[in-house]
């Protein structure tokens, strides 16, 4: 019965091994993707800091390469070292996880204030040439949430571009895309996308950062179950050092 045991531990680790392998590249995927995405929205949060879970992520990704190689190393030669070192290993890679989860959630938090800071400063910088990033990002805002001005498409009148244009029309990215020919003239509001893009900027970004925080969460789960796994084999080994091999003679026992 004992033996069965140890085999078994022994065999879901090393297929957590293998899901870490895959988990791994999920990590750096989420990274990314929050890399990504904040570049598009950058103008809208300036605390860079923000990026710190997500770059975290992505080195925890890139560790649970090695770790899962180290895992199946140690388990399938049996080394008490690697073990060891494996478990070591697994349980800074927790700790890290769970930092990022508090980071997340903490960044989550400032979100709001943050975007509430910047996006006057980005309207007013607002020119409607491609050259300009600020105009780029609120082209690309309006267009991917569909949305115009701060709270409404009427915000854009107490804009500097407004105000020099004088043309009573907001930027064409507020069209709504099945409206044909249309300007962004005020006085056809119904062309126009009717809700601002603030509550909505900060939407996504919580989302994104809730991407972080649940992928943090999940492995982190796993990996609980990898460390409990090692630690069923290394007590078993110490106590009977004879057990059956996961490997005998290059065959599975």
């Amino acid at each position: 019965m004992g033996q069965c045991g140890i085999t078994s531990s022994k065999t879901v680790l090393v297929f957590l091994n293998l899901i870490f392998w895959v988990t791994a590249g999920i990590l750096c995927y989420v990274g990314a993707y929050v890399f990504i995405t904040y570049d598009d929205y950058d103008h809208f949060f300036e605390d860079v800091y923000t990026l710190i879970p997500a770059v975290t992520i992505i080195a925890v990704g890139g560790l649970l390469f090695i770790i899962g190689l180290i895992g199946c190393c140690a388990t399938i030669r049996e080394s008490r070292c690697g073990l060891i070192t494996f478990v070591i290993i697994l349980l800074l890679v927790f700790v890290t996880e769970v930092a990022v989860v508090v980071l997340g959630y903490i960044y989550r938090s400032k979100v709001e204030d943050e975007v509430n800071h910047s996006i006057q400063k980005v309207y007013n910088e607002y020119n409607g040439t491609n050259a300009d990033a600020s105009s780029r990002a609120i082209d690309y805002v309006q267009r991917q949430l569909h949305c115009c001005g701060i709270h409404t498409y009427s915000d854009w009148m107490n804009t500097r571009w407004f105000n020099e244009f004088q043309n009573n029309s907001v930027p064409v990215s507020c069209c709504k895309p099945n409206v044909s020919n249309c300007t962004g003239s005020l006085a056809r509001p119904g062309d126009l996308y009717p809700e601002g893009c603030e509550a909505l900027v900060v939407k996504k970004l919580k989302e994104i950062m809730m991407y972080v925080i649940w992928a943090a969460l999940t492995f982190a789960a796993i990996q609980v179950f990898g460390m409990l796994s090692a630690c069923v084999v290394l007590c078993r080994r110490s106590r009977d050092p004879a057990y059956e091999l996961l490997m005998t003679g290059g065959t599975y026992a």
